[in-house]
């Protein structure tokens, strides 16, 4: 998994406390795409929580066996209000993974339900386990077996 590092975060972040622009977000939300990654079966289970952010803002691609999502939280341009606290971030944010060889990025599907963007991404047919028919004496390999069964026959 690779994650995208910005070193001039946290020189914003800084800079924005001693300047006085309300951009102070704690150190708590630098990472501000979490997500949780799981294998169900047979495919990769990845959520994201995008709270706050429109979904129509939200790009996914894959280039080179790397998945980026990218997610853009606009301000607020209210100018009547005065902030007493300012935690949630603002901006693009953007998440990287490489794909490893045994996945299929050709039939990753996306969802968006509540702030929380799901992908689904297949184990390529390839990487999955599968059974090696043996033959015996001249018989035909057996293929399939019924499950109360071995698959492979005694003469």
């Amino acid at each position: 998994m690779v994650l995208t590092f910005d070193p001039f975060r946290e020189l914003d972040r800084l800079a924005g406390q001693m300047l006085g622009t309300g951009a102070t977000v704690p150190a708590s939300a630098t990472l501000a795409m979490p997500m949780d990654l799981y294998r169900s079966g047979d495919h990769f289970v990845l959520h994201c929580d995008l709270a706050g952010i429109d979904p129509g803002s939200v790009t996914i691609d894959v280039d080179n066996r790397v998945l980026s999502i990218r997610a853009e939280r606009s301000p607020r341009t209210d100018n009547d209000i005065q902030w007493v606290r300012r935690e949630r971030a603002t901006g693009t944010f953007e998440r990287r993974l490489a794909l490893a060889d045994g996945l299929d990025p050709s039939r990753i599907t996306a969802t968006w339900q509540d702030g929380v963007l799901t992908l689904t991404i297949p184990v390529a047919e390839a990487a999955k386990p599968r059974r090696i028919p043996i033959s015996t004496g001249g018989q035909p390999a057996v293929t399939e077996a019924p499950t109360d069964q071995p698959a492979i026959t005694q003469p």
